[in-house]
This record gives C-alpha cells, sequence and structure tokens, in this order.
C-alpha cells in the first residue's frame, strides 16, 4: 500500500510533462548530493518512505542514513544523504518532504502524549481521523512515536458508537444484532467496542456482558466523561471517568474519549482508564520542519 501511495503522489506531481523546470535548467549528465537537515527538533519518521520514494524514482540514487525511523532529532542535524542524478534528485525532493514532515510531525506530537502520560497504564491509540490516502503511514507514525496504533478501518474492528445505538434502538439491541452479525458471518476474530458517554449506559453494557450474550465486546468506551474546567488539575474534571472505571473495575478494557490535551492527558491517565484516544495526532498534526539542501558537482 505505501508504494500505492507514493507512486499516487508522484503522478499527481509530474501530471502528464513530468518537471519541465528540471529538465529545462539541469543537463541530464549532472550529479549531485543532497542533505537532509532538521530544522525543529523532534522524533523522526518516514524516513524508510523516503527510500521507497528514491527507489520509485530512480533505483540508481544512493541514500544513506546516520538516524532512523523513531530516534529523535535536534534541530540542526544532518541525519541523511542522497546523491546520484540531480534530475532525480530534484523529482524525489519533495514527495520525500512532504511524507517525512508530515509522518514526522505526528510521531513527534504522539512520543509528547506519551511521555505526558508517563506513570500511568494508559496507551495512547490513534483514531481514524487521517488523510484519506494515508491512513497506513499515519498510523505508522504513530507507532514510531510510542503510540498504540487503533483499529485501521471499518472492516477489522467493530465499534458501536451512538448513532448505531440510536438506530439499533439501545445498546443490547447494537450488541445483540452486532453478536448475530459476528456469528453469521464466522468472524470469531473480531473484537467489539461500545461507546459509552453516561453512567447509565455503562451500566447497560454491563448488564449486557453478565449475561454473557456478549462475548466479542472486549472494551467500553468512555466519551466525552472528562470535562472542561479550568480550576480542575490539567483543566479537566475526571470525576465522572473515575467513576465509570470504578464501576466497570476491570470486567472490560476502557478507553476515554474527548478533551484530551497535552496538558490534560496526564490527569485523565489518572482515572486508571486501559487506553486514551487522541484524533489530535493525525487530524491536526503539525509538521515538523526538515529540509534537503542540494549542491551539484
Amino acid at each position: 500500500m505505501p508504494m500505492q501511495v507514493i507512486a499516487a503522489a508522484l503522478a499527481e506531481d509530474a501530471g502528464n510533462r513530468g518537471d519541465i523546470t528540471t529538465l529545462s535548467t539541469i543537463p541530464e549528465s549532472t550529479q549531485a548530493t543532497a542533505t537532509f537537515l532538521a530544522k525543529a527538533d523532534g522524533v523522526l519518521a518516514g524516513l524508510a518512505v523516503a527510500n521507497m520514494v528514491c527507489e520509485m524514482v530512480d533505483p540508481s540514487l544512493n541514500i544513506t542514513w546516520s538516524l532512523q525511523d523513531g530516534d529523535t532529532v535536534q534541530r540542526g542535524v544532518e541525519f541523511g544523504v542522497v546523491s546520484g542524478s540531480a534530475r532525480s534528485i530534484l523529482v524525489a525532493e519533495r514527495i520525500c518532504l512532504n511524507f517525512m514532515q508530515r509522518m514526522s510531525g505526528i510521531a513527534t506530537a504522539t512520543a509528547a502524549m506519551v511521555a505526558a502520560a508517563a506513570g500511568h497504564k494508559a496507551k495512547i491509540l490513534d483514531t481514524r481521523k487521517t488523510a484519506p490516502g494515508l491512513r497506513l503511514l499515519d498510523k505508522w507514525a504513530v507507532a514510531l512515536g510510542g503510540g498504540t496504533p487503533h483499529r485501521m478501518g471499518l472492516y477489522d474492528m467493530m465499534m458501536i458508537k451512538d448513532n448505531h445505538i440510536a438506530a439499533a434502538g439501545g445498546i443490547s439491541q447494537a450488541v445483540a444484532a452486532a453478536e448475530a452479525y459476528i456469528q453469521q458471518h464466522g468472524l470469531a476474530d473480531v473484537q467489539v467496542e461500545v461507546e459509552t458517554s453516561s453512567l447509565e449506559q455503562v451500566q447497560q453494557i454491563l448488564d449486557v456482558l453478565a449475561s454473557g450474550a456478549a462475548p466479542h465486546v472486549t472494551r467500553v468506551m468512555l466519551d466525552n466523561m472528562t470535562r472542561i474546567d479550568a480550576s480542575c488539575p490539567g483543566g479537566v474534571d475526571v470525576s465522572l471517568l473515575k467513576q465509570a472505571v470504578a464501576q466497570i473495575a476491570g470486567k472490560v478494557q476502557t478507553e476515554a474519549s474527548g478533551n484530551v490535551t497535552l496538558q490534560s492527558v496526564a490527569e485523565i491517565a489518572s482515572s486508571g482508564v486501559d487506553f486514551i484516544s487522541v484524533g489530535a495526532l493525525t487530524h491536526s498534526v503539525m509538521a515538523l520542519d526538515i529540509s534537503l539542501n542540494v549542491v551539484t558537482r
């Protein structure tokens, strides 16, 4: 799949004419060396993707790295060199940087969130709030930053959310329908997560679990049970969240969602939840500033 994304990015850039600026100004025989430079502190991600880009543009390009995906980097550090045809390097340049800057930004944000929640058992999850067509790369970057990828799509885990519950007529009905579908289609490996937004809904799913009617339900989402309150530690009131975790009492995994920031994540983690999902890791990413400085020879 990364190769398909890369091919699409290169095709989008080239159109039906190719790099007309480079073709017109750089002789075909010109060779060059280009250096990747970090212009901000962060966590690197996308180096493997840059390798794929260069391989697709021109297999004769030689690329070496002094750091690896997942390594921290400081501003001013040169961490990679690509050499070969100047034309090929200039064609690959922007696509390499686009992928690397976005992925490194995601990895950097994830690492910061993981560090802020350190000391608690909660794992930081991503979501499906990714750039269209880039989900695999976005989630790869989260993993490189120390996060834990959530479901990849709509096919590998069931997540029964408020709209499903409303359409099905309630939590018990939605879970029953999901379990029936799993049985009918031989999806024994599929896990089910159920979203709740109140203690009443938490009790409803606990009752379903106690009845034995939900063997595939492995996690309960505690959605927006973290309330914004500037007078509380981290700027959030997690009293309702703590009540929900206590009510569940380890019978099923718990996931907190909503109002998660660098300032609030430690307080949310202190509630005892197993997971904290953070859509902002991928939907509000700030790219890490990286440049590629080309010198012809």
